[in-house]
């Protein structure tokens, strides 16, 4: 299974330029924030999204935002999109809830991210208390992410 040596990998091997933090657990988004040295809005949450059967994808939301399932259906033309179990998050991408990262998955499954994430920002590197600070439209480019308004505010 991955873990933060195949995220921070796949984050090198992708030219992604990144500053790998360590922290230990956190409680809430205002102490990721913290101990990341960025603002909530910058702390970047990877949530798995299911399509259909064996259809994933990884949608990049700020720290304060939350998915607007309406944006999203109507992204991608469908009626219907769902959030799998944590036991199916894990086998779909290798990594346990609060650890997930598009990078180092076991799939490479497609990527959508908010439009506001831009600037400095930190991502999920693969382990709890693990992130990676990243400049957002380098992300962006490193995972080949649609942007598109796709949350609404928390």
């Amino acid at each position: 299974m991955p873990g933060e040596e195949a995220a921070a990998a796949a984050m090198t091997a992708a030219g992604l330029d990144h500053t790998i933090t360590r922290h230990g657990r956190v409680g809430s988004l205002a102490e990721a924030a913290a101990a990341r040295g960025v603002e909530p809005a910058a702390v970047i949450k990877t949530i798995v999204v299911r399509r259909r059967e064996d259809d994933y994808l990884f949608v990049l939301v700020p720290g304060d935002r939350a998915i607007s399932w309406p944006k999203l259906r109507a992204l991608l033309g469908v009626s219907r999109l769902s959030m799998p179990d944590a036991a199916t998050a894990k086998e779909v991408t290798g990594y346990e809830r609060g650890t997930i990262t598009p990078f180092g998955a076991v799939r490479a499954w497609p990527v959508i991210a908010d439009t506001r994430v831009q600037g400095t920002v930190s991502i999920g590197a693969g382990a709890h208390g693990v992130a990676a600070t990243v400049d957002g439209a380098q992300l962006v480019r490193a995972l080949d992410a649609q942007v598109a308004d796709v949350t609404d505010p928390a």
